[in-house]
């Protein structure tokens, strides 16, 4: 009897691991709360896109449509078009994002091959910083630059090149690339620190033993450095899959004017231009909602898809 009850008390003692999991998770559950409260209440609003919503009216005497505003885009011409021409923005600008997700890894591994340690962090650190201005104060300095009155006209007409002034700002063509070119520059530092933490991680002795062998710099990039960072490109390409359709609206929403608001408003400006400018929190809730469902079946098809590629996934 005396070793039964010794054999349970072995089983429901609670030995320091516990604790220390008691204590990680009230690390954690600040955390938690700010996702609770800032992620998932939000989420009461969608019940709008149910409704035929108006600021100030009680929610008792709103009127019930079901699914009206999820099917109106389908049904009206107009929305249809303008639909369609918003998604067509979103996907090919995400598209040319998801093509440049590799620029980060190359600069990433030419970065840690610069052998003079104080030039290596200084070019890191110049090219990190962008990512912490603001899209506003990076129109600004676009705006400065190249505006009509901006910097790079005002040298071109002194040099004689041009002799009247350019407002390239407003310039609609290859627009698509021109966003390409901000966000680039804006996060292509940023962007590299995941990779500069995986190499990191590279067992030196890999190295050692190449180099013994005859490998050169190049070489051991090649068949060394690149393939270990690999899997870290593959997450960061699914969780960019998903995410396919969320542009955001700070980078869209400064850069457009009357000239290329057609070519560059994303879904997420579309929604923010129904919603809050035009006052139809129905509609723009709809679209959201939509914009959520396809987000969550492109991470979930991603993963599916990563899975019978490379036989790993995320989840």
């Amino acid at each position: 009897m005396h070793r039964k009850l010794r054999s349970v008390s072995v089983f429901t003692h609670k030995g320091p691991r516990d604790k220390d999991g008691f204590r990680l998770f009230l690390l954690t559950l600040p955390f938690l709360i700010a996702i609770f409260i800032f992620s998932y209440v939000p989420l009461y609003g969608w019940i709008y896109a149910f409704f035929d919503y108006k600021p100030g009216v009680e929610f008792s005497k709103l009127n019930f449509v079901g699914f009206k505003w999820f099917l109106i885009p389908f049904k009206n011409a107009v929305l249809r078009d303008q639909f369609v021409r918003v998604m067509k923005n979103t996907l090919g600008i995400n598209f040319l994002f998801i093509l440049s997700m590799i620029l980060p890894m190359l600069y990433a591994v030419l970065l840690v091959e610069i052998p003079f340690r104080t030039y290596r962090k200084a070019v890191q650190t110049l090219t990190t910083i962008p990512n912490f201005i603001s899209w506003v104060l990076v129109y600004s300095a676009f705006f400065a630059l190249l505006s009509t009155e901006g910097l790079l006209n005002n040298l071109l007409i002194s040099w004689g090149i041009i002799s009247t002034p350019s407002n390239y700002l407003a310039n609609t063509s290859n627009m698509w690339l021109k966003m390409l070119g901000y966000n680039l520059w804006k996060g292509l530092g940023w962007g590299a620190i995941v990779y500069i933490s995986a190499i990191a991680g590279i067992d030196q002795e890999i190295y050692e033993a190449a180099s013994i062998d005859g490998a050169g710099r190049f070489s051991m990039m090649w068949h060394i450095t690149i393939p270990h960072l690999i899997p870290t490109f593959f997450v960061l390409l699914i969780l960019q899959i998903g995410n396919i359709i969320n542009n955001g609206i700070d980078q869209f929403y400064v850069f457009s004017n009357a000239m290329t608001k057609e070519h560059i408003e994303v879904l997420d400006l579309y929604v923010y231009n129904n919603g809050l400018k035009q006052g139809n929190i129905s509609y723009a809730t709809a679209i959201g909602m939509w914009k959520s469902i396809i987000s969550i079946t492109l991470v979930f098809s991603a993963n599916v898809l990563s899975k019978k590629v490379r036989g790993t996934q995320i989840f």
